[in-house]
């Protein structure tokens, strides 16, 4: 059994910020969830590496997590580690390439992007999530997706060796990628390919884009983003429209009456609540229309 004094210990002897019983309920954008055991905060590459390593040393598979938009976190919470990237979140750019930490947010790389004249992160501008999680999930919108400008991701192994994958290695498809097969291997940092256009034309795109956000989607409520992936051939919140869902409610649960591709917390749901209403939104669209639509929110804790 882990010793989390002892790793409360190596922590603070390595100036490591950490928190036990951390409720993560606070800590998603889905503002669900039970307590994690222990949870650390690196503040730099050097940290996390050190940290990771002494993990792999213990047998312990944390769980990483960036800024908790694309997850829905057990009532009974995270037995075991939780480790946040936020704190490695640094933003270079060198000629046409923009490298950025895994724990930066979305935003904040399209902002840095666009302050360099650099085109092609547009269609990222206003995704709640950071680094990390867009290429762990090969995150898009509006037709853009990470595999397009994706040039290389470093990441620490299941050993915590620090290694670098490129191109085709990374095995980006549709909301996935080699990360998705391996969470044990945490993203350190992403490069992006970009190419040179007018500030104007991308501070335009991006004004157009978050703007379509604002209008379509219920940014203004408790959610993971978009529940559903994407069925071929439909658009999930088409057919859950269509199957008479919207509003459809279990405890503070709900489809969202704005846009039914996304179920949103009112206040006080439960992830019991928020699985039982994804379970009679998947139940009726597949007797109604034979689609099956899988989740895109990634679950964590028993």
């Amino acid at each position: 059994m882990l010793d989390l004094d002892a790793l409360a210990r190596f922590c603070r002897e390595h100036n490591i910020s950490y928190r036990r019983e951390l409720p993560m309920a606070e800590y998603t954008t889905f503002h669900v969830g039970g307590k994690a055991d222990f949870a650390a905060l690196p503040s730099s590459v050097e940290e996390i590496t050190v940290l990771v390593r002494e993990l792999c040393r213990l047998g312990v598979k944390p769980c990483f997590i960036g800024k908790g938009s694309n997850l829905l976190i057990s009532d009974n919470g995270i037995r075991g580690v939780v480790v946040f990237t936020w704190g490695v979140s640094d933003i270079t750019v060198n000629g046409s390439t923009l490298i950025a930490g895994a724990g930066a947010g979305m935003s904040a790389v399209c902002r840095a992007a666009e302050s360099e004249s650099l085109s092609g992160l547009e269609f990222a501008f206003g995704i709640p999530g950071t680094v990390g999680g867009g290429v762990f999930m090969n995150a898009g919108a509006y037709g853009g997706e990470m595999k397009d400008v994706v040039q290389w991701v470093e990441y620490l192994d299941g050993n915590g060796e620090l290694r670098r994958l490129a191109g085709s290695a990374l095995d980006f498809s549709y909301r996935h990628s080699i990360f998705s097969d391996h969470p044990d291997w945490c993203i350190i940092r992403a490069a992006y390919g970009l190419h040179w256009v007018k500030r104007e034309q991308i501070s335009q795109k991006m004004q157009e884009l978050i703007t379509r956000r604002r209008e379509k989607q219920p940014l203004e409520q408790y959610s993971a983003g978009s529940t559903f992936k994407r069925p071929e051939g439909a658009y999930a919140g088409t057919l859950i429209e269509q199957c008479g869902l919207k509003g459809s409610r279990v405890g503070d649960a709900c489809v969202s009456e704005k846009h039914c591709g996304f179920i949103v917390n009112l206040g006080n749901a439960s992830c019991k609540d928020i699985e039982a209403l994804i379970a009679r939104v998947q139940q009726t669209v597949f007797e109604k229309t034979g689609f099956k639509l899988q989740p895109e929110v990634r679950k964590l804790g028993d």
